[in-house]
């Protein structure tokens, strides 16, 4: 009723709507045009090549494939333990105390970092030679775990996993934090009044208050698994062997390397469609629990 009266709040949304359509919208539905074409970039004529790029995407892209499985190893271990930290930390620091604001503000100066500052700060605590990692290990007389975690395939994607939970758990901490704060203190002592152990406290009253928090981080932390091209760029370049490459380093080497855009384009819109299908699974999963609780 209050926009019907004053129809030039609607003049407002208008900026927004513009770049919107102009950063989103446009460059969505073109990479979708062109993800039926052969593309090169640079050229101004292409041909029109159906769901050839979709089908060798998903039939003959062996590395595409690869990356796809390691950015999925990278999204949940990301996941896990950085919403994992994030709550645990966050039940700490609930107080607002002046230790506990130092501290949240200490776990959260990480993520005003740039990607590229993180990734050369990782990099040298992973040399093999004389990174701090391994030197450490030597300290404590436990040479036998020195790697090079970079430099193995079998574990690099899970040591820029490690980065990644570094670099972001603060950020999702202080959203924790704003949930925790949220809950009445009345349903704690209710349960207390009914005998709750601390387990019982948390499972039929912390969770379910701070499900919705729990649902934008987690949200949150997928979309970053996903997008995380700088900072693996930046470190390895999708190496070992392509050990550590996920969707987005792929889609920029198929685009920006073999300048193959139409099919960096199918790349593109399937990277799309699997971030959506992983999210909404997750909503669902966290709706369905709250129901069960």
């Amino acid at each position: 009723m209050h926009f019907r009266k004053n129809k030039s709040l609607f003049l407002f949304i208008v900026p927004g709507l513009i770049l919107y359509t102009l950063f989103f919208i446009v460059p969505t539905l073109n990479a979708v045009i062109y993800s039926f074409t052969d593309w090169d970039g640079l050229s101004p004529d292409f041909t029109i090549v159906g769901f050839e790029n979709y089908i060798n995407v998903l039939t003959n892209d062996s590395i595409f494939q690869k990356a796809f499985f390691n950015n999925i190893k990278f999204m949940l271990f990301v996941l896990v333990f950085q919403t994992l930290f994030s709550l645990i930390f966050a039940m700490f620091l609930i107080k607002n105390t002046k230790t506990n604001i130092f501290l949240r503000a200490l776990y959260f100066f990480p993520t005003i970092l740039s990607s590229v500052s993180v990734a050369f700060i990782w990099t040298f605590i992973y040399d093999p030679n004389m990174g701090v990692l391994n030197t450490v290990l030597d300290s404590l007389n436990l040479e036998f775990l020195r790697q090079n975690w970079l430099g193995n395939q079998n574990i690099a994607i899970y040591s820029i996993a490690v980065t990644q939970v570094w670099f972001h758990t603060g950020q999702m901490l202080i959203i924790f934090v704003a949930g925790l704060q949220a809950i009445p203190k009345h349903l704690y002592e209710v349960a207390d009044i009914e005998g709750a152990r601390k387990w019982d406290r948390f499972r039929f009253v912390t969770w379910p208050m701070i499900a919705p928090s729990a649902t934008i981080v987690m949200a949150y932390t997928t979309i970053q698994s996903f997008k995380a091209f700088d900072l693996i760029f930046a470190m390895t370049r999708g190496g070992p062997n392509y050990s550590t490459e996920i969707l987005a380093t792929r889609i920029y080497s198929t685009a920006f390397r073999s300048f193959e855009f139409g099919y960096a384009s199918a790349q593109s819109v399937i990277f799309m469609f699997v971030i959506a299908v992983i999210t909404v699974v997750q909503f669902r999963l966290l709706k369905a629990s709250r129901v069960q609780e």
